[in-house]
């Protein structure tokens, strides 16, 4: 008996009915983008490894415990990307886009994938819409994503969405934050778990986006990032929430955000949907102005958003809008004989050529079993063509909404149907 091959756990079959809600989500994110002066880019689907341990973090649990990386024929060590920043920040070093008119700005929508227990809204292959912006350090630029962001989930009518955000500092002021926070969760070492154990010694900041109920509760009184802040850190997070009431963007200051990875600064922040469950952010995203030059580019600050392709699509089945359906010919031809199908493929191949949705019989269907599918697929006009048909030039077109019929000139068909 032979063995039943399954797709990899933690990855999806995307077949049409669901593949034209992906395509709206994709159509209605360039089309933001590019109103906001966004352009496409595409890079690799793997990377050398150093790229990822050096841009996102060798202490991340993206990092250390989520990557899958592979070993090519000549010993090279590359991974599968698992986010979309550090392979747009080596593209922009590596083909000299540093030189370009400031700022950069660029979209991309890609899979990325990491190793993780697949749930509802997480897989271990996923899909991204993302956005990068380097070249400012304006906090008008934060206040430009995170509206591109904003109008994006509005127009594809998602509801209830809460934005959060938050400042965890920059270089200058984070030591002393993060002095404060380990001297707190040192009190309660014995009560967190093991991993925050681990990342009280790595990443402390980590620890106040642990998903433990326990380390939750012991992180609601920690200290705040924004009550450490520098002058200058301060006043762009001030300025920030001023930009973002210029636009009519409601936020809250969550100051437990501090996202998972190591190249953040400043300006964090969070689309929440909760109505789809434990995976609710729907969005995430911030600044990071050291990024750059940690890859051996100059100092050029940056900053961009990744959204999940899956969890949009939660939100919106939440939202009660997601009424995609599989189109619907205008023809349908049901030929009877060689003769009649050779006609009946010319017709359709003109209306297509037309941008017209025509089918016409390929499966040696009965006539009966020809006007079934018909109806099954939502045809909105059907045609017999038999021998008879073809000698007078002559047949009856129905209106399968109303089951009205007219006769028509088989040489007009396109012209008739075009013109309807």
């Amino acid at each position: 008996m032979a063995v039943k091959i399954q797709k990899p756990r933690g990855t999806m079959d995307i077949f049409p009915s669901e593949a034209l809600i992906w395509q709206k989500i994709e159509e209605k994110a360039t089309d933001v983008a590019k109103r906001f002066g966004f352009g496409e880019i595409r890079t690799p689907t793997f990377e050398e490894l150093s790229l990822f341990k050096r841009g996102v973090g060798e202490v991340t649990d993206v990092v250390q415990k989520e990557m899958y990386t592979f070993q090519d024929r000549e010993n090279r060590v590359f991974a599968l990307r698992p986010e979309g920043t550090a392979s747009v920040v080596r593209a922009i070093i590596e083909n000299g886009k540093t030189s370009d008119v400031m700022p950069l700005r660029y979209f991309y929508l890609i899979n990325c994938f990491r190793y993780e227990k697949p749930q509802a809204g997480r897989s271990r292959e996923f899909f991204q819409f993302g956005t990068e912006m380097f070249g400012t350090k304006d906090p008008s630029s934060d206040a430009t994503v995170i509206s591109l962001a904003d109008t994006l989930i509005k127009e594809l009518g998602i509801k209830d969405v809460k934005l959060n955000i938050n400042s965890i500092g920059c270089p200058e002021c984070r030591p002393k934050y993060r002095e404060a926070l380990v001297e707190y969760f040192k009190s309660h070492e014995g009560e967190l778990c093991d991993t925050c154990k681990e990342r009280l010694k790595t990443n402390p900041l980590r620890v106040l986006d642990c998903k433990s109920p326990i380390c939750s509760e012991i992180a609601k009184d920690a200290p705040k990032t924004i009550d450490y802040l520098c002058d200058e850190c301060h006043e762009h997070f001030e300025d920030l929430k001023e930009y973002l009431k210029a636009q009519n963007i409601d936020y809250t200051v969550n100051p437990r955000i501090v996202r998972g990875l190591d190249y953040y600064t400043k300006t964090v922040f969070e689309f929440i949907c909760d109505s789809i469950g434990a995976q609710s952010t729907i969005c995430g995203g911030g600044r990071y102005d050291g990024l750059m030059e940690q890859l051996g580019g100059p100092s050029l600050p940056g900053i961009g958003f990744g959204m999940g392709i899956t969890r949009l699509i939660l939100a919106m089945q939440a939202s009660g809008v997601l009424d995609e359906k599989l189109p619907e010919p205008l023809l349908y031809i049901a030929p009877m004989g060689k003769e009649a199908k050779i006609k009946a493929l010319s017709i359709v191949a003109n209306l297509r050529n037309e941008g017209v949705y025509a089918e016409c019989d390929i499966s040696q269907r009965s006539l009966k079993a020809q006007m079934k599918y018909a109806d099954k697929i939502g045809a909105k006009y059907t045609l017999i063509i038999g021998d008879s048909e073809l000698e007078s030039g002559k047949a009856q077109l129905k209106d399968m909404k109303n089951s009205t019929q007219s006769e028509i000139e088989i040489d007009n068909i396109c012209k008739v149907i075009l013109g309807k």
